[in-house]
């Protein structure tokens, strides 16, 4: 057959449609793994409970669950943006996943894109399961709160997303699967996302971290119904940092 006569290669679909394809792909992927929804949903719901049910956590005039909800949000939320993402994505990376796809009409920023609207999609799972759960235990957020409870969670989950791919792009995969567990759990026992920090002399300083910044955040939004400007900007400047770094360092093979 003569090249006149030769079927022409079907085009590729609009970058929408190809973002939202891999979107609804991979928040396929997490929800159909047991593994990620461990981390995820069941072990946040776990620290929801056990918290509530041990009060260890206590404010004078504020219900405990109150303190403790928003916290595990913050948690859930760095288990789907900062560990699920950053494992899947360094294994991806090892296996050439990452490569392959970054040639192909979904590009590079497709993927990227196509990664942050699972993230998402899964956070918003997270929000209604754990938020209803809260709930159920007597957790009564400001009705004005949770429009900015939601501003937050939305920065929370761009910054850790962004750090997550930023350790997966530059380490192996066996290092950005324990480096991204050991932190989520140190963030949450100690970095202020589950526990509130003490604001006064040295402890005021770890204030300025991602996980704090996002527990007191969606703490804030929650207890006042007050937009948080300071942590929503210490959250915006994670986010701008790591995807700086990323666009310097990541290492697509």
């Amino acid at each position: 057959m003569s090249s006149l006569h030769a079927p022409l290669a079907p085009a590729p679909r609009p970058a929408t449609r190809r973002v939202l394809a891999h979107g609804l792909y991979e928040t396929r992927n997490v929800l159909r793994n047991g593994e990620q929804l461990l981390v995820s949903l069941i072990l946040p719901l776990l620290v929801l409970f056990g918290a509530h049910r041990l009060e260890l956590i206590t404010s004078a005039g504020t219900p405990s669950i109150d303190v403790i909800t928003p916290g595990v949000l913050a948690l859930a939320v760095m288990a789907s943006a900062f560990t699920g993402q950053g494992i899947a994505t360094g294994f991806e990376r090892q296996y050439g996943v990452l490569a392959y796809l970054a040639t192909t009409p979904l590009g590079a920023t497709g993927l990227i894109l196509g990664k942050a609207i699972a993230v998402l999609a899964v956070v918003a799972v997270q929000v209604l399961v754990i938020g209803a759960a809260g709930l159920i235990l007597g957790w009564s957020p400001d009705p004005v709160g949770l429009v900015w409870l939601g501003v937050v969670v939305v920065l929370g989950a761009t910054a850790f997303t962004a750090l997550g791919l930023l350790l997966a792009g530059t380490v192996r995969a066996e290092a950005t699967l324990a480096l991204t567990n050991v932190i989520w759990v140190l963030l949450g026992a100690a970095g202020g996302s589950v526990f509130p920090l003490n604001h006064d002399d040295a402890g005021a300083l770890l204030l300025l971290l991602p996980s704090a910044a996002l527990g007191e955040g969606l703490r804030s939004a929650s207890f006042d119904g007050s937009f948080p400007v300071l942590e929503a900007l210490i959250l915006a400047g994670w986010a701008a940092l790591a995807v700086l770094a990323a666009r310097r360092w990541f290492n697509w093979r």
